[in-house]
């Protein structure tokens, strides 16, 4: 079955978005050397489940909702307003799932991130 292998996150300001995911969630990012503006991102080791993406200039303004895997909701809640992100929705549970909030980057983008615990209710 297909699976999501790559994520792209639009940005009017590229080194600002760049800067926004790096403090927040520790992401690698590094401008591509390729023809056009590229920052290929990595999430994490390749070992481990999840995957890469990319951070472009805002081309249209279609968008996509990419939900982050983290250890603590709360931390991450704090984590993305103290690199300039706002929270959209509070915690919320998934019964027998997790807990996810909507959250925005500094590019105005909607993204969620999510704890799994099968104890939620």
């Amino acid at each position: 079955m297909p699976r999501v292998i790559h994520f792209e996150i639009n940005a009017d300001d590229p080194d600002r978005a760049t800067k926004f995911y790096e403090k927040a969630f520790g992401w690698q990012i590094n401008k591509w050397e390729g023809p056009i503006d590229y920052w290929l991102v990595t999430t994490g080791d390749e070992k481990e489940p999840g995957i890469n993406g990319g951070i472009m200039r805002r081309m249209e303004k279609a968008a996509t909702v990419n939900t982050i895997d983290v250890p603590n909701l709360e931390e991450y809640m704090k984590k993305v307003e103290q690199a300039g992100g706002k929270i959209v929705t509070g915690k919320t549970a998934v019964p027998g799932v997790g807990y996810f909030a909507y959250c925005l980057d500094t590019e105005g983008n909607v993204f969620g991130i999510m704890q799994a615990d099968a104890s939620a209710a």
